[in-house]
């Protein structure tokens, strides 16, 4: 893991947690078991929309596990630290893995849900069937 922070992980102050009552429940409950693994780019549009809000729901919820890779781009080429491991071509890439490692959801570039609610509820899905 790297040291660089990304500036873009800065929680959004203007974030409303109240408005995603069930998404912050879901990573509060799931706080001390997963890691949080953020690639992105300061200089890239999408991260700079989406991540200060994802911040912000990590802030609310208490998870403190949240590892920064930051990601440049090189002769239109992805590179940073884990982006070969972890097959990174599109940022933002959130990745949600289990005390062991165990991948349990991927959130890749945009959806249609902000991405901490995109995750909670891929998290909640896999809760459910366990």
């Amino acid at each position: 893991m790297s040291d660089h922070r990304l500036e873009t992980m800065n929680p959004n102050p203007a974030w409303d947690a109240d408005a995603y009552e069930d998404t912050v429940e879901t990573w509060r409950r799931l706080s001390d078991d997963v890691t949080v693994k953020v690639w992105g780019g300061d200089w890239c549009g999408d991260c700079r929309g989406q991540l200060p809000d994802f911040a912000a729901a990590l802030e609310a919820a208490g998870v403190e596990d949240v590892e920064h890779y930051p990601v440049e781009r090189v002769d239109d080429e992805k590179q940073g630290p884990g982006v070969e491991e972890y097959g990174i071509e599109l940022i933002p890439t959130v990745v949600v893995e289990d005390a062991e490692g165990t991948e349990l959801a991927r959130f890749v570039e945009e959806e249609d849900r902000p991405i901490a609610v995109w995750l909670a509820e891929r998290l909640d899905e896999l809760e459910a069937s366990a």
